[in-house]
């Protein structure tokens, strides 16, 4: 089952922007973990209401967001490459690789996880068009995706909502102890997003 956009929120919360009577912040954590989170994210994605990365900005203390195609200045984000963290992109390339403990464990530094967040469209562009992470390695997680309802319309196994791609993440590099309250935050953004197209599933 996929999500479709039928209508304009009225009334939402300007933090999860889901209306107000279905505000999931209470379920928002505030996680302090070795690793970084770069959310690059489309000027335009985040007018979405089913936006789900920038919940993970919200939870991820150590995380910020950088916004591309807001103008027609470049994005440079060659700053984000500093020697103290292992940089990854977080992209399913060709050359992409699995991301699994034992790929973590090869390399002592904390990871940086750069996010393109956007529709696929827009994500790539981050992977191409930023001539300066050329050399940064790409990962993909390429567990199926088992959940019987999604944000919105998936085009590979694999797909998953931001949030949700991120949680799954972050369980590899640093456990399940920090994995599971992201995903608790992701079911209730998927559930109020739910409600307010009158779908009721029966299980998550």
């Amino acid at each position: 089952m996929t999500l479709e956009r039928k209508r304009k929120t009225k009334d939402p919360c300007p933090v999860c922007f889901l209306n107000k009577s279905r505000c999931v912040c209470a379920f928002i954590p505030k996680l302090t973990l070795k690793t970084r989170l770069c959310l690059v994210v489309h000027a335009k994605e985040l007018k979405r209401t089913t936006n789900t990365g920038r919940l993970a900005i919200e939870a991820l203390v150590n995380s910020e967001m950088r916004i591309r195609g807001a103008d027609q200045n470049a994005l440079d984000l060659s700053d984000l490459l500093t020697p103290q963290y292992r940089t990854l992109m977080f992209y399913p390339s060709d050359d992409a690789r699995e991301l699994t403990a034992e790929f973590v464990a090869e390399d002592p530094r904390p990871i940086q996880l750069i996010v393109p967040d956007g529709n696929w469209r827009q994500a790539s562009k981050v992977h191409y068009r930023h001539h300066e992470l050329k050399d940064v390695p790409r990962v993909m997680i390429k567990t199926p995706n088992q959940s019987p309802v999604h944000m919105r319309a998936e085009t590979t196994a694999e797909g998953m909502a931001t949030l949700q791609a991120i949680a799954e993440a972050i369980g590899i590099i640093e456990g399940d102890a920090a994995k599971e309250p992201l995903m608790k935050l992701y079911r209730a953004k998927l559930e109020g997003t739910l409600q307010g197209r009158g779908i009721k599933p029966d299980h998550f």
